[in-house]
């Protein structure tokens, strides 16, 4: 059955090509390009917006992980004369990461440490940029000037810069406490007495959180996922004697020494 003509307002049918068809159906088709452009423009926003946060994101980086300050009396600094006397654990596990051995470790450093160590480039400058900025206010000397934006760590206060929710194993002077470092083993070890799965370093990263200390749980829980991805073996275990020398400070040179030599011999062949 054929459909019958559209009727105008006073009923009677409308012929085909009216005026008022030609209006609607060119209404009509200016909806549907409206509606389709409408989620290319939204894809556009979208892209703009990523652009500029990428942008102000790297920005904020490259001032934040920019080599440190070139004023002389900086690089003159006493900071540097630590390194003449006995480190402390907490230093020497600190030390790595001053790379140019003037005391005072810029993100840059902490940077270029972590990359050493085999860390891929994000990981690497979000863990400066933490690390710098929570660790370096609590180490600057009493009227000493800093860099703007730069958070440098002073290897000679590093124990003033420990955080909460750690383990305990450098005390308030940043010792080294034994008994501290085998309680984690005798407490969380449940699988192997002498090394950690990764869900038994979860359990041990949940029990030392401190109530409402957010920025200690972000800095245990980076510092120890990181070791974990790093150092596990095969099997996913994190062994005593590897958490061991994180804490004497062995531990990157080391890992640094590995990969140097690995990249050697792949070169060679």
């Amino acid at each position: 059955m054929a459909a019958k003509p559209a009727a105008d307002d006073s009923g009677k049918p409308r012929p085909k090509g009216s005026e008022l068809d030609k209006r609607e159906s060119n209404s009509s088709v200016r909806k549907t390009r409206s509606s389709r452009a409408m989620p290319t423009q939204r894809s556009m926003a979208r892209h703009v917006l990523r652009g500029v946060s990428f942008a102000i994101v790297t920005t904020a980086l490259i001032s934040v992980l920019g080599p440190g300050s070139n004023d002389a009396s900086m690089g003159q600094s006493s900071m540097a004369d630590v390194y003449k006397g006995e480190l402390t654990p907490l230093q020497r596990h600190v030390a790595f990461f001053d790379r140019n051995k003037d005391g005072i470790i810029y993100p840059s450093e902490t940077y270029e440490g972590f990359r050493a160590i085999g860390c891929g480039v994000a990981l690497s400058a979000a863990s400066a940029v933490f690390v710098n900025a929570a660790l370096g206010p609590g180490t600057k000397p009493e009227n000493q000037k800093t860099p703007p934006f730069k958070f440098p760590i002073y290897v000679k206060n590093i124990h003033k810069g420990k955080h909460g929710s750690d383990s305990g194993v450098y005390d308030a002077s940043g010792r080294f406490v034994p008994e501290r470092f085998e309680e984690i083993f005798k407490k969380h070890a449940h699988t192997r007495p002498d090394a950690l799965t990764g869900k038994e370093l979860q359990e041990m990263l949940q029990a030392n959180r401190e109530p409402t200390d957010f920025k200690g749980w972000v800095g245990g829980f980076t510092e120890w996922k990181v070791l974990y991805s790093l150092c596990k073996d095969k099997e996913g275990f994190l062994h005593k004697d590897t958490v061991r020398a994180v804490y004497d400070g062995s531990l990157f040179e080391r890992l640094e020494q590995e990969r140097k030599a690995k990249k050697e011999s792949t070169k060679k062949k």
